[in-house]
Formats: structure tokens, C-alpha cells, sequence
């Protein structure tokens, strides 16, 4: 994968972490329970290293009551 789609992903997740962390979750097994994801899976796309799919990223958005622009804001 080339250097800048590495940052990408590093971004999306760091954004993703960000969101859980706001929305008032420490942990994020807590939060993968509470909303149906797999907790292995769930820190894989906080640390950046699964390729999670677009209704996954859907779900976590709309968890946080964001749209996917808000959450792309800033992410280059």
C-alpha cells in the first residue's frame, strides 16, 4: 500500500478512536458490545490494521449522529 494510503487509514482510525473516546466510552470493548461489533474486530479498526467495510463505518457514524462528511472533515 503506498505511504499516503497508510496515512489515511491511520487517520479514519485515529477518527474512529476519537469518536468512541467523546462519546464517552474508555473502553473499547465496552463500546463493541454495546453496539453489536465483534471486540477483536473493533480494536482492529481503532488500530488500523483490519479493512473493515463501508457499513461498518455507516453504523459507526450514525452511532455517533454524524454524517460521513463531518466525519471525513479533515481527513486527507
Amino acid at each position: 500500500m503506498p505511504e499516503n494510503s497508510n496515512l489515511t487509514v491511520e487517520k479514519i482510525a485515529e477518527r474512529i478512536k476519537e469518536l468512541r473516546i467523546k462519546g464517552g466510552y474508555t473502553s473499547y470493548r465496552k463500546f463493541a458490545d454495546e453496539h453489536d461489533f465483534e471486540p477483536k474486530q473493533y480494536w482492529n479498526i481503532e488500530e488500523g490494521k483490519s479493512n473493515f467495510g463501508i457499513k461498518a463505518l455507516i453504523k459507526i457514524t450514525e452511532i455517533h449522529g454524524i454524517t460521513m462528511e463531518e466525519f471525513f472533515r479533515g481527513i486527507e
